[in-house]
Formats: structure tokens, sequence, C-alpha cells
């Protein structure tokens, strides 16, 4: 994902974000298989046998897998980014093979909402119901998948290369390479519902990986327990629907993103101390022009603005 928002200050790294996105995925987790394991997996479960050993630990235990769980987050921590890109499709080449159809699959998907997005001939004919529905489909479209060119392997991904493509783009502006330069300039306000909506996709994304994985863990667990196999599908079932999540958290993201460019990009080129544009069509002239020059880090002729301070 590259619509990133800005490194925080240590202490904030430790902060709700960390609570939300490093440590409560790893707690719950955690917790689901310790209790497997006390109740006695792999083997027959008893559950109280659980409640009791859960009961019985100290202090000191309670607060060394608090510690070990606390760790264990900030270890993983820089890897966030490697895993939301992972969910979005981008694949080591071993898994090209498993990728490719994925891809066809979402190409043709994407191709009958286009269908379905486009007004007929006739269109000065159709019922106001009709008209809803094919605006519905031009708004999925752009909500949920990029250029057809740029189709990726999962909705996820597909949900956050719409954002990537579409934020700024209507004023000329390249969010990838615009956004670094455009969120240090939000006002708190927007700032703050970025990060509460980035917060989002990455809590669920990695509360999706975090409970896959424990369902195979909990596979292997108790696949002497009988029935009690039955009991991997709960962290199975979790990881799905964060997923799910993620990708309304994906959408919900790049409406942010969106709106931010609706609202601050001229206090970008404020900051810059370039002219404000009279009109979009000189606006999309300049954002081309910058967005050109960051992407290829090549110099600009746009003449400076240096107003006198009020």
């Amino acid at each position: 994902m590259k619509l990133d928002a800005a490194a925080k200050p240590l202490g904030e790294v430790f902060g709700g974000r960390f609570v939300l996105v490093n440590y409560l995925p790893f707690y719950g987790a955690a917790l689901f298989v310790l209790v497997l394991i006390w109740a006695g997996a792999p083997g027959p479960l008893r559950f109280g046998r659980a409640w009791s050993t859960a009961g019985a630990l100290g202090l000191g235990e309670v607060l060394l897998l608090t510690v070990a769980l606390t760790l264990l987050g900030a270890v993983t921590q820089p890897l966030q980014l490697g895993l939301v890109r992972l969910v979005e499709g981008y694949w080591p080449r071993w898994l090209e093979r498993l990728a490719k159809p994925l891809r066809e699959r979402h190409e043709r998907k994407r191709e009958e909402l286009d269908g379905a997005a486009s007004l007929p001939a006739d269109a000065a004919s159709l019922k106001q119901a009709e008209l809803n529905r094919i605006g519905l489909a031009g708004t999925k479209l752009r909500q949920r998948y990029p250029a057809a060119d740029a189709v990726r392997a999962t909705v996820f991904g597909n949900a956050l290369a719409a954002a990537e493509a579409s934020a700024g783009a209507r004023f000329g502006w390249d969010a990838v390479v615009a956004w670094p330069r455009l969120y240090p300039v939000l006002g708190d306000r927007m700032r703050e519902i970025v990060d509460d909506r980035r917060n989002t996709v990455d809590f669920t994304v990695r509360l999706c990986a975090v409970f896959l994985f424990t369902g195979v863990v909990s596979v292997v667990l108790l696949i002497a327990s009988g029935w009690w196999l039955f009991l991997a599908l709960l962290p199975i079932a979790i990881g799905v629907l964060a997923y799910r999540a993620a990708v309304e958290a994906a959408v919900a993201y790049g409406e942010a993103v969106d709106a931010a460019f609706d609202l601050h990009r001229f206090d970008l080129l404020k900051a810059l101390h370039l002219p404000l544009p009279v009109n979009q069509v000189t606006e999309q002239q300049l954002a081309n022009d910058l967005c050109a020059s960051w992407r290829q880090r090549a110099g600009s002729s746009t003449p400076y603005d240096h107003q006198a301070p009020k």
C-alpha cells in the first residue's frame, strides 16, 4: 500500500495504534491457543482444566505473558507494510500460477461492472430505478477497481489500487507521489479521520492474517481431539470476516484520502510557495508538472509565489 501516513513519534507508536494493530490480534490468538493447550490439546479436551489453569496463574506469569505479547507485537510492527502488500496481491513469483487466474477473474468482474455502469444510447428514456442501478454500478466500479490494466489478484488489493488511482486524479494529482507531501499539511480534523481509517485497515489486515494462521495451528493441535477439531473453524471464520472488513476499510480509507485532496490540495501549493491556479484546467497542468518532477526527481519551471507574511 503506497498511501502511507507519516511516521509518528516513539511515544505515539506505543499508544493507541500499537494496542489496536499490533497487540490485540496477538492477544486474542494467543488466548485461544493457550485455552486449547490448557484444556488438553492435542488430545481430549476438558475445559474445566483450562479454567483451573488460568485461575491458578500468578502475577508474575501473567506479567510475563503480557510482556511476551507486547514484544511480539513490537518485533512484527515493521512487517506490517509487507503484510498489507501481501494481502494486496503482491506475491512472489512461485505463487504466480495462483495469482494469474485470480487476476483474470477480477478482470472479468471489472468488465461486467463496467458494462453495468455504462449508459445506453437511449438513456433519456430510462426510468429512475434503472438510472439508480447504473449509478450504483458506477460507484462500485470506481471504489472497487482500478484501470483495466492495473487489476490485482485480491479484492482488497483492487480496492486500494482504486483509491491510489482516483484520489485527487480529477485535479491532475498522482496520489502515490503527492500524498507524502500532502499529509503533513492536513488540518487536525482531516488528519484524525485519515489516521483512524488507516488504523482500521491495518488492524483488520493484521487480524485476518493472525487468525487465519491461528486456524492452521488449531487444526494441528486438535487433529487428535475428535469432534473438537471443528473449533478450528472459529479463528478461520474470524479471519475471513476480518478480510471482508479490511476490504470495506480500504474503501473508506480511499474516500478519506480523496477528501483530503479536495480540501487541502491548495494548502500544499501554499506550503510549496506556488501560485494558486485560477481554474481547474490550470490546476491540472500544475499538478501534472509537480507530480512528474517528484516522480522523476527533476526540477519544475513553475514560478514561485512568496507571499508576504500577514
